[in-house]
Protein backbone atom coordinates (compact mmCIF):
# COMPACT_ATOMS: atom_id res chain seq x y z
CA UNK A 1 0.00 0.00 0.00
CA UNK A 2 1.36 3.40 -0.96
CA UNK A 3 1.64 5.75 2.00
CA UNK A 4 0.30 9.29 1.64
CA UNK A 5 1.70 10.84 4.82
CA UNK A 6 4.39 10.32 7.44
CA UNK A 7 3.82 7.71 10.15
CA UNK A 8 6.45 8.19 12.84
CA UNK A 9 5.02 6.89 16.13
CA UNK A 10 8.25 6.44 18.11
CA UNK A 11 12.05 6.57 18.31
CA UNK A 12 14.10 3.37 18.04
CA UNK A 13 17.63 2.38 19.02
CA UNK A 14 20.17 0.34 17.06
CA UNK A 15 23.78 -0.54 17.90
CA UNK A 16 26.73 -1.67 15.79
CA UNK A 17 30.31 -2.87 16.29
CA UNK A 18 31.39 -3.63 12.71
CA UNK A 19 29.23 -1.26 10.58
CA UNK A 20 27.59 -4.32 9.02
CA UNK A 21 25.51 -6.21 11.58
CA UNK A 22 22.99 -4.03 13.38
CA UNK A 23 21.25 -4.91 16.64
CA UNK A 24 17.68 -3.61 16.96
CA UNK A 25 16.61 -2.65 20.50
CA UNK A 26 13.14 -1.67 19.37
CA UNK A 27 11.14 1.32 20.56
CA UNK A 28 12.80 3.05 23.52
CA UNK A 29 11.07 6.45 23.43
CA UNK A 30 7.90 7.94 21.99
CA UNK A 31 5.93 11.21 22.15
CA UNK A 32 3.75 9.46 24.73
CA UNK A 33 6.74 9.65 27.11
CA UNK A 34 6.07 13.39 27.35
CA UNK A 35 2.78 14.34 29.00
CA UNK A 36 2.78 17.66 27.14
CA UNK A 37 3.29 16.13 23.67
CA UNK A 38 1.04 15.02 20.87
CA UNK A 39 1.70 13.85 17.34
CA UNK A 40 4.62 12.08 15.69
CA UNK A 41 8.26 11.42 16.50
CA UNK A 42 10.31 13.87 14.45
CA UNK A 43 14.11 14.06 14.23
CA UNK A 44 16.14 13.62 17.42
CA UNK A 45 19.70 13.31 18.72
CA UNK A 46 21.08 11.65 21.87
CA UNK A 47 24.25 12.96 23.57
CA UNK A 48 26.24 11.81 26.61
CA UNK A 49 27.22 14.10 29.47
CA UNK A 50 28.16 13.66 33.14
CA UNK A 51 27.19 10.00 33.28
CA UNK A 52 23.79 10.42 31.63
CA UNK A 53 22.33 10.21 28.14
CA UNK A 54 20.21 13.16 27.03
CA UNK A 55 17.84 12.51 24.12
CA UNK A 56 16.69 15.73 22.45
CA UNK A 57 13.54 15.17 20.41
CA UNK A 58 11.09 17.13 18.29
CA UNK A 59 7.36 16.53 18.29
CA UNK A 60 4.22 18.65 18.73
CA UNK A 61 2.85 20.33 21.85
CA UNK A 62 -0.66 20.01 23.20
CA UNK A 63 -2.65 23.18 23.71
CA UNK A 64 -2.32 23.97 27.42
CA UNK A 65 -1.22 26.70 29.82
CA UNK A 66 2.38 26.52 28.54
CA UNK A 67 1.77 26.58 24.78
CA UNK A 68 -0.99 26.97 22.24
CA UNK A 69 0.47 24.12 20.19
CA UNK A 70 2.91 23.74 17.34
CA UNK A 71 6.24 21.97 17.10
CA UNK A 72 8.35 21.74 20.23
CA UNK A 73 11.64 20.28 21.46
CA UNK A 74 11.84 18.09 24.55
CA UNK A 75 14.57 16.30 26.49
CA UNK A 76 14.53 12.73 27.80
CA UNK A 77 17.23 11.32 30.10
CA UNK A 78 18.59 7.91 31.03
CA UNK A 79 21.54 6.36 32.83
CA UNK A 80 22.04 3.95 29.93
CA UNK A 81 22.17 4.46 26.14
CA UNK A 82 19.36 1.92 25.69
CA UNK A 83 17.12 3.40 28.38
CA UNK A 84 14.69 3.45 29.97
CA UNK A 85 14.29 7.13 29.16
CA UNK A 86 12.01 9.60 30.97
CA UNK A 87 11.06 13.22 30.46
CA UNK A 88 13.96 15.16 32.01
CA UNK A 89 12.03 18.30 33.00
CA UNK A 90 8.31 17.58 32.66
CA UNK A 91 7.86 20.28 30.04
CA UNK A 92 9.17 21.26 26.61
CA UNK A 93 12.55 22.94 26.35
CA UNK A 94 11.56 24.93 23.23
CA UNK A 95 7.98 25.87 22.34
CA UNK A 96 6.52 27.68 19.35
CA UNK A 97 5.92 30.89 21.30
CA UNK A 98 9.69 31.28 21.87
CA UNK A 99 10.50 31.66 18.15
CA UNK A 100 8.52 34.15 16.11
CA UNK A 101 10.79 34.90 13.13
CA UNK A 102 8.78 32.41 11.01
CA UNK A 103 4.96 32.30 10.90
CA UNK A 104 4.41 28.54 10.55
CA UNK A 105 3.78 26.32 13.57
CA UNK A 106 6.19 23.48 12.69
CA UNK A 107 9.41 25.49 12.68
CA UNK A 108 10.81 24.20 16.00
CA UNK A 109 11.99 20.75 14.89
CA UNK A 110 15.19 18.74 14.30
CA UNK A 111 17.45 19.43 17.30
CA UNK A 112 21.20 18.79 17.14
CA UNK A 113 23.31 19.16 20.28
CA UNK A 114 27.07 19.64 20.47
CA UNK A 115 29.32 19.87 23.56
CA UNK A 116 32.46 21.87 22.84
CA UNK A 117 35.94 21.29 24.25
CA UNK A 118 35.30 23.88 26.99
CA UNK A 119 32.18 21.87 28.01
CA UNK A 120 29.75 24.48 26.70
CA UNK A 121 26.74 22.80 25.09
CA UNK A 122 24.92 24.22 22.06
CA UNK A 123 21.49 23.43 20.63
CA UNK A 124 20.81 24.09 16.94
CA UNK A 125 17.41 23.45 15.32
CA UNK A 126 14.67 24.75 13.03
CA UNK A 127 12.64 24.44 9.84
CA UNK A 128 13.19 27.26 7.29
CA UNK A 129 15.03 29.09 10.06
CA UNK A 130 18.29 27.92 11.62
CA UNK A 131 18.49 28.84 15.30
CA UNK A 132 20.93 28.21 18.12
CA UNK A 133 21.16 28.70 21.86
CA UNK A 134 23.59 27.80 24.64
CA UNK A 135 22.54 25.16 27.16
CA UNK A 136 23.37 25.11 30.87
CA UNK A 137 25.54 22.33 32.28
CA UNK A 138 22.44 20.36 33.31
CA UNK A 139 21.46 20.11 29.61
CA UNK A 140 17.84 20.95 30.42
CA UNK A 141 17.86 24.76 30.60
CA UNK A 142 18.73 27.54 28.17
CA UNK A 143 21.82 29.56 29.08
CA UNK A 144 21.20 32.59 26.89
CA UNK A 145 19.08 34.13 24.15
CA UNK A 146 18.05 32.35 20.96
CA UNK A 147 19.98 33.49 17.86
CA UNK A 148 18.66 33.20 14.30
CA UNK A 149 21.20 32.52 11.54
CA UNK A 150 21.11 33.33 7.84
CA UNK A 151 22.41 30.09 6.30
CA UNK A 152 22.45 29.63 2.51
CA UNK A 153 19.77 27.25 1.18
CA UNK A 154 18.90 26.05 4.71
CA UNK A 155 15.69 24.04 5.12
CA UNK A 156 15.96 21.81 8.23
CA UNK A 157 17.77 18.88 9.85
CA UNK A 158 20.97 20.58 11.10
CA UNK A 159 23.91 18.51 12.40
CA UNK A 160 26.65 20.33 14.34
CA UNK A 161 30.09 18.90 15.12
CA UNK A 162 33.81 19.70 15.31
CA UNK A 163 36.75 18.06 13.55
CA UNK A 164 40.26 19.18 14.43
CA UNK A 165 39.95 23.00 14.68
CA UNK A 166 37.00 23.37 12.32
CA UNK A 167 33.29 23.44 13.18
CA UNK A 168 30.76 22.00 10.74
CA UNK A 169 27.08 22.79 10.28
CA UNK A 170 25.54 20.22 7.92
CA UNK A 171 21.87 20.49 6.93
CA UNK A 172 19.06 19.54 4.57
CA UNK A 173 18.96 22.20 1.88
CA UNK A 174 16.97 23.54 -1.03
CA UNK A 175 17.74 21.12 -3.83
CA UNK A 176 15.40 20.18 -6.64
CA UNK A 177 12.94 17.79 -4.90
CA UNK A 178 13.69 19.86 -2.76
CA UNK A 179 16.24 18.48 -0.28
CA UNK A 180 19.95 17.93 -0.76
CA UNK A 181 22.69 18.09 1.92
CA UNK A 182 24.87 21.20 2.08
CA UNK A 183 27.20 22.56 4.75
CA UNK A 184 29.06 25.49 6.26
CA UNK A 185 32.22 25.71 8.38
CA UNK A 186 33.29 28.12 11.10
CA UNK A 187 36.11 28.82 13.57
CA UNK A 188 33.70 28.44 16.51
CA UNK A 189 30.39 26.77 17.36
CA UNK A 190 28.64 30.11 16.95
CA UNK A 191 30.17 31.11 13.63
CA UNK A 192 30.70 33.09 11.55
CA UNK A 193 29.62 30.40 9.10
CA UNK A 194 31.15 30.11 5.63
CA UNK A 195 29.16 28.24 2.99
CA UNK A 196 31.11 25.29 1.55
CA UNK A 197 28.73 23.64 -0.91
CA UNK A 198 26.87 20.40 -1.54
CA UNK A 199 27.80 17.12 0.16
CA UNK A 200 24.98 15.02 -1.25
CA UNK A 201 22.51 15.56 -4.07
CA UNK A 202 18.90 14.43 -4.21
CA UNK A 203 18.36 10.85 -3.06
CA UNK A 204 16.42 8.10 -4.87
CA UNK A 205 12.65 8.01 -4.45
CA UNK A 206 12.45 10.56 -1.63
CA UNK A 207 12.05 14.34 -1.60
CA UNK A 208 13.70 14.59 1.81
CA UNK A 209 17.05 13.56 3.24
CA UNK A 210 18.66 14.40 6.60
CA UNK A 211 22.31 14.12 7.69
CA UNK A 212 24.01 12.45 10.63
CA UNK A 213 27.78 12.17 10.92
CA UNK A 214 29.86 9.96 13.23
CA UNK A 215 33.48 8.88 13.56
CA UNK A 216 33.99 5.22 14.48
CA UNK A 217 37.13 3.07 14.56
CA UNK A 218 39.17 5.56 12.57
CA UNK A 219 36.63 6.22 9.83
CA UNK A 220 33.95 8.84 9.26
CA UNK A 221 30.40 7.82 8.34
CA UNK A 222 27.59 9.79 6.77
CA UNK A 223 24.05 8.69 7.69
CA UNK A 224 21.03 9.76 5.66
CA UNK A 225 17.74 8.39 4.36
CA UNK A 226 16.21 7.63 0.99
CA UNK A 227 13.26 5.67 -0.40
CA UNK A 228 15.08 3.06 -2.46
CA UNK A 229 14.09 -0.16 -0.66
CA UNK A 230 11.10 -2.22 -1.90
CA UNK A 231 7.86 -0.33 -1.19
CA UNK A 232 9.95 2.73 -0.32
CA UNK A 233 9.00 6.30 -1.12
CA UNK A 234 8.51 9.79 0.27
CA UNK A 235 6.58 8.41 3.23
CA UNK A 236 8.39 5.06 3.57
CA UNK A 237 12.00 6.11 3.98
CA UNK A 238 14.94 3.95 5.04
CA UNK A 239 18.22 4.63 6.81
CA UNK A 240 21.45 4.57 4.78
CA UNK A 241 25.13 5.00 5.59
CA UNK A 242 28.20 5.68 3.46
CA UNK A 243 31.82 6.30 4.35
CA UNK A 244 32.74 9.99 4.28
CA UNK A 245 36.11 11.52 3.37
CA UNK A 246 37.73 14.92 3.94
CA UNK A 247 40.13 16.92 1.83
CA UNK A 248 43.35 18.24 3.35
CA UNK A 249 41.81 21.65 3.95
CA UNK A 250 38.96 20.10 5.96
CA UNK A 251 36.30 20.36 3.27
CA UNK A 252 34.09 17.32 2.77
CA UNK A 253 34.26 15.24 -0.39
CA UNK A 254 30.86 14.73 -2.07
CA UNK A 255 29.05 11.55 -1.06
CA UNK A 256 28.67 9.00 -3.84
CA UNK A 257 25.45 7.32 -2.78
CA UNK A 258 25.31 3.55 -2.60
CA UNK A 259 21.49 3.75 -2.30
CA UNK A 260 21.76 0.71 -0.04
CA UNK A 261 19.54 0.92 3.01
CA UNK A 262 20.66 -0.47 6.37
CA UNK A 263 17.22 -0.65 7.97
CA UNK A 264 13.76 -1.53 6.66
CA UNK A 265 11.54 1.21 5.34
CA UNK A 266 9.08 2.49 7.93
Amino acid sequence: MKETNYKMPDWRIYSITDMVHWKDYGTRLSPRTFAWATGDAYAAQCVYRNGKFYWFVSTFHKKDDNSQGGAAIGVAVSDRPTGPFKDAIGKALIINEMTKDKPHAWDDIDPTVFIDDDKQAYLYWGNLSCRWVKLKDNMTELAGPITVLNIKNYIEGPWLYKRKKLYYLVYASAGTKPEMIEYCTAPSATGPWTYQGIIQGNVPNSGTTHPGIADYKGKSYFFYHNGSLPDGGNFRRSICVDEMHYNRDGTIQPIVQTTKGVAPAK
